[in-house]
């Protein structure tokens, strides 16, 4: 084996290394060996790249770095197992960090203000694309990889690789994150129970078309009142038509601008956010940088008739089809509650929850059969009926590896390596094996995902799809996301507890929006704290004005709910192959 290996070191011309790095060497062949299968890369080419990576870390053996990122499968994986890996073939040791998302977000924006080094990187949701390429905290990853950090940067990278690389692309053209793990919110449901034809001739009794998955949000309610009102009990347990999530916490922010105004069809058109209205609702001209506002009166969306609509049925479908408690429930509390096997769909459904979803029967996953098969299916997810051809359909998170200026650049060299490390061909195809949080094309077309597919209840097929693009983060219209963000769940959570109607709600939210812009307006102004692209607010008109104009915001109509209309899931698969 040792002469196997050094005629291999022989061939990268790297017969230098001596000492440790041979201790090293040996630990990258344990792991390639025993953890890093499969690989997109021959076994071979993943030597090489550990090769690598042993070289370019040489100057860091013995350092200790502190990274963060929120609580997932993926991340979980790269704290207990790729962390523990890095260190043996490196030399540096990673304390790798998990929190809540609000928690990531916080300590972003802490290390962002006070300019103190907390952690020396973040996996930060792609969502703050906009915050970073403004406040120019952040270290823009393209001409570092060019330059300061051109020694550390892995030559095999291959960024053309990323699947959301464009998400955390900068309107200047620049990358400014990363991306370590990747999911959509898609649409969920019980597949065998839709197949069951008894059911089928009775849904179709009641509402004149055919149950299958739903294009419209008009369908998913029918399919939601259907469940929970009429069928009522399958197999000996009372199921629900929906399932959804209300507590009075940062994700419920999450809840709203992960795209729900879009799916409703508050924004505009266009790719990857809507222009000049984005999922938020807020106006930026084409071809500027620069926020306009987020309520009608000033030409945005947050406080118009779609909005509101999309406030008003995640509140009335939570409270009439959702099953007992579910309001009460957090994002962490409410995905993994699918597994008890009582509620037939879900309209906003992560997939980073995958994993969850195809534990065996005897982890307490009823969603599955004894052998293990999905007894649900992942769909598009279906849209309001203010949406339009050409707009995003729904979300998708990239949560990605940032840098901040703050932190000393020995310690930002040593975690860019880490970041490449969990990222790097090598372990990614494992890594995504774990998690299934594709980031990789390469990834996600390798034959192992092939061979996996009909366990994975439609993941593969949509990575593979051209449909996934429309599915896509927030955009560079947020000029502040941490700033912004925080505004959401109170607002939504006031709607939640019966203080506010979805109306009162919207309007308080956007007049907060604009007037927390207003003070970033003036700081731009004053000291170009967003490097002159912060917002430049509209003066407010009449509402009527904006509504009257083309595009978003977009008047109210007269029928909310036009008919239902579903398609077959096998005719979904055959548009993703």
């Amino acid at each position: 084996m040792r002469s196997q290996l050094m005629a291999s070191v022989a061939a990268l011309g790297l017969l230098g290394f001596a000492g440790q790095a041979w201790a090293d060497m040996a630990a990258a062949e344990r792991w390639i060996d025993e953890e890093f299968q499969p690989s997109v890369l021959s076994r071979e080419e993943q030597l090489a790249e550990m090769e690598w990576f042993i070289k370019a870390a040489e100057p860091f053996q013995g350092m200790e770095i502190n990274v963060l990122s929120e609580t997932i499968p993926t991340h979980t994986y790269e704290s207990e197992v790729l962390a523990k890996a890095f260190e043996e073939i490196t030399g540096i040791k990673v304390n790798h960090q998990l929190l809540g998302e609000g928690e990531v977000v916080q300590a972003v924006q802490t290390q962002m203000q006070t300019n103190r080094n907390l952690y020396d990187a973040y996996v930060n949701d792609s969502d703050l694309i906009g915050t970073h390429s403004r406040l120019q905290s952040a270290v823009n990853l393209t001409d570092w990889m060019e330059g300061e950090g051109a020694d550390v940067t892995n030559p095999g990278l291959d960024l053309e690789d990323f699947i959301g690389i464009s998400f955390t692309t900068g309107p200047d053209g620049k990358i400014w994150q990363l991306p370590d793990q990747q999911f959509a919110n898609l649409y969920w449901f019980r597949k065998d129970w839709f197949d069951r034809p008894e059911l089928q001739e009775q849904f179709k009794e009641i509402y004149g078309y055919d149950l299958g998955v739903p294009v419209n949000w008009s369908a998913y309610e029918d399919i939601a009142e259907f469940f929970t009102e009429h069928v009522k009990e399958i197999d000996g347990v009372r199921v629900y038509g929906h399932m959804d999530y209300g507590k009075r916490a940062p994700d419920l922010g999450w809840r709203m601008t992960d795209a729900w105004l879009s799916m409703a069809g508050a924004g505009d058109k266009g790719l990857p956010n809507g222009r000049p209205v984005d999922e938020w609702g807020i106006r930026m001209e084409e071809g500027t940088c620069n926020p306009v506002g987020a309520s009608v009166e000033r030409g945005g969306a947050a406080n118009g008739p779609a909005a509101v609509y999309a406030i008003a049925k995640w509140d009335e479908w939570l409270r009439k089809y959702a099953p007992p408690g579910a309001a009460s429930l957090d994002f962490y509390q409410s995905l993994p509650a699918l597994s008890q096997g009582n509620v037939a769909q879900q309209i906003f459904w992560y997939t980073a929850f995958t994993a969850d979803m195809v534990k065996p029967k005897s982890e307490g996953n009823n969603t599955v059969d004894d052998e293990g098969m999905p007894l649900w299916r992942m769909a598009p997810s279906p849209h309001g009926p203010y949406w339009e051809e050409g707009m995003k359909i729904g979300y998708q998170d990239a949560g990605s590896w940032t840098l901040f200026q703050s932190t000393p650049v020995e310690r930002r060299k040593a975690a860019w390596l880490y970041a490449q490390f969990v990222t790097s061909k090598t372990v990614d195809t494992k890594k995504s094996h774990v998690g299934l949080t594709f980031i990789r094309d390469s990834t996600v077309n390798h034959e192992s995902f092939t061979e996996r597919s009909p366990k994975l209840g439609g993941l593969v097929e949509f990575y593979r799809s051209p449909d996934r693009v429309m599915w896509t983060p927030t955009g560079v219209n947020v000029p502040d996301y941490p700033k912004l963000a925080q505004i959401w769940w109170q607002q939504i959570g006031d709607v939640n507890s019966g203080a506010f109607t979805p109306q009162e709600a919207m309007d308080r939210l956007a007049l907060e929006m604009d007037q927390t812009m207003a003070r970033m307006q003036a700081a731009d102004e004053q000291a170009n704290v967003y490097g002159g692209c912060g917002p430049r607010l509209n003066e407010p008109r009449d509402a009527e004005y904006w509504l009257s104009q083309p595009g978003s915001p977009k008047p109210k109509l007269e029928n909310e709910k036009p008919q239902g209309e579903t398609i077959a899931y096998e005719e979904i698969i055959k548009r993703w192959q």
